[in-house]
């Protein structure tokens, strides 16, 4: 939880390589240029930040001090997409200020979607867990029972500002797909549709004579001059209800079959880049069509 009152904050980082970069949270360095890492040993180092991703709220500071005395040694990675529900997991942080604690639990869930308030987009395909972290651990490695880093502590959802048994991180594979781009630009872009929608429901779907259980987005926003504007998909309307009409269901990206919302935005930021094409099967006024989506790099929000 950034602390945007106070001068000083706190959070947590893992080795990336051998030349002194840390991987972190983008809301840990928001706003500093400079900051301070303190190993297990109490040796501390002055770190520049060299990348941030505010949407999917990754970061890399790099140390730039002499560091040859503390025989950097960088974490392996695991691949998050073979996580199973169950599956032990122990999270490394400084909860509290309270340095190198560790704590373990199970994956709660994966393939969660965590709104990111700072910056008005979602982060897609987060790993659930049940591993105390509180204020303190962000961007501190989630590992499996072999070691591997398979995610990273970013967020809690609790009305106390304290852990309440439902902990989220980002998936190693989402760090090790930006990573290298933040090491190479300092920026990652997101692929970006440019529109607003909402998952199915029975009434929705009702009400546009479909069946209760039809599988869709139906189309709420399309931004001007975006990719879904440009392809022409059409919004749908609000009747007295709050019921949208009219509008576009997208069923299908590239041809994969979608249910949720979620599962249009994890496919486009996870298997396309700014520049791709995106086939889009929607169903407008129950009638099936393809429209083909030229995909920009998402709008700054800062």
């Amino acid at each position: 939880m950034p602390l945007q009152s106070q001068t000083t904050r706190l959070g947590s980082g893992f080795v990336y390589d051998k030349e002194g970069r840390i991987i972190t949270n983008n809301h840990v360095v928001e706003g500093s240029k400079t900051v301070n890492v303190t190993f297990v040993d109490g040796n501390t180092y002055t770190a520049k930040v060299v990348g941030t991703d505010p949407d999917n709220d990754i970061a890399v500071i790099q140390m730039v001090d002499n560091f040859s005395d503390e025989n950097l040694t960088s974490l392996t990675f695991g691949d998050s997409s073979q996580l199973q529900v169950g599956q032990q997991v122990i999270a490394i942080g400084n909860p509290f200020g309270l340095s190198d604690t560790m704590t373990h639990g199970i994956v709660s869930q994966v393939g969660r979607l965590l709104p990111n308030e700072n910056v008005g987009f979602s982060i897609p395909d987060v790993i659930q867990v049940d591993a105390p972290i509180n204020p303190g651990n962000s961007g501190g490695p989630l590992l499996n029972t072999q070691g591997e880093v398979i995610g990273m502590n970013t967020a809690i959802n609790t009305n106390t500002g304290e852990f309440s048994g439902v902990g989220f991180a980002i998936p190693s594979n989402s760090i090790q797909r930006i990573v290298p781009q933040l090491i190479k630009n300092g920026t990652y872009n997101h692929p970006w549709l440019g529109i607003a929608g909402t998952s199915m429901n029975p009434d929705v779907a009702l009400a546009n004579g479909l069946s209760r259980n039809y599988k869709g987005v139906v189309v709420d926003q399309v931004v001007k001059d975006g990719p879904a504007y440009k392809a022409g998909l059409i919004p749908a309307t609000l009747d007295n209800n709050n019921i949208p009409h009219g509008g576009d269901i997208i069923t299908a990206v590239d041809g994969h079959p979608i249910k949720t919302i979620y599962d249009i935005i994890a496919y486009v930021d996870e298997q396309k880049s700014v520049g791709d094409k995106v086939v889009l099967t929607i169903n407008r006024m129950s009638k099936t069509m393809d429209l083909t989506l030229l995909l920009q790099a998402r709008p700054s929000t800062t």
